[in-house]
């Protein structure tokens, strides 16, 4: 069973609670509360770096690559953890970690797409119109939890979260897995998993990467 906290717009980061039944037959979308951690990066920290070995996951982005771009791989792995820790604890909320009980196992960078200002850069990613639009940049699922619902579960939230901060859409940036030549790396979110939750593609310049949307507007 999935819960599914209230947003905490003075708190340093939102929490989704999964519990250990990841059986997608048995989810339960009502909305429970549950009173966050004051500061998001320790957990964030656990599945990011330490979780999956020596290099780290992410190749050591710490979810600066839209904020810097290719900068993140120049630079020693720390200043990136430093900058986002320094995001993280100036707020808003840069995203969502979901839980296992106390373990972390998921995370969604969710954001004003004007704070990622290297989606611009990226000819297949810039701007579809002037809209306000929030964005989720990017997904990390630990190892064992994958494949189990965890991002959609993340997508969920990040709207509902988006939707009570008068967004008036959320955008994200997949992977279409099923076209020919689609790249294996799918940190940005899988298109049929947004498919699945309502997106529409508003944008495609590349065959396998398109720009999605979800209006929030009748929510």
């Amino acid at each position: 069973m999935y819960r599914v906290p209230a947003y905490f717009p003075h708190s340093h980061y939102l929490r989704l609670r999964i519990s250990s039944a990841f059986k997608r037959s048995n989810v339960s979308r009502s909305a429970r509360v549950s009173q966050p951690p004051l500061i998001a990066y320790p957990p964030f920290q656990l599945i990011i770096m330490a979780a999956e070995g020596v290099r780290g996951a992410c190749n050591g982005c710490s979810c600066m690559y839209w904020r810097i771009g290719p900068e993140y791989h120049k630079r020693p792995r720390e200043k990136n953890r430093n900058a986002f820790r320094r995001i993280v604890r100036q707020g808003p909320p840069p995203g969502l970690l979901a839980f296992d009980g106390e373990r972390a196992v998921g995370w969604c960078q969710l954001t004003p797409r004007q704070d990622l200002s290297w989606l611009n850069r990226k000819r297949t990613l810039q701007a579809v119109d002037d809209a306000p639009v929030w964005s989720i940049s990017c997904f990390y699922i630990r190892r064992g939890y994958r494949r189990k619902g965890v991002m959609s579960a993340l997508i969920r939230e990040a709207l509902n979260a988006a939707n009570r901060a008068k967004a008036p859409a959320v955008e994200a940036y997949p992977v279409d897995t099923k076209r020919p030549g689609s790249t294996s790396n799918v940190f940005t979110g899988t298109a049929s998993a947004f498919k699945r939750l309502g997106f529409k593609t508003v944008a495609l310049r590349e065959p396998f990467r398109p720009v999605m949307r979800h209006s929030l507007k009748t929510r």
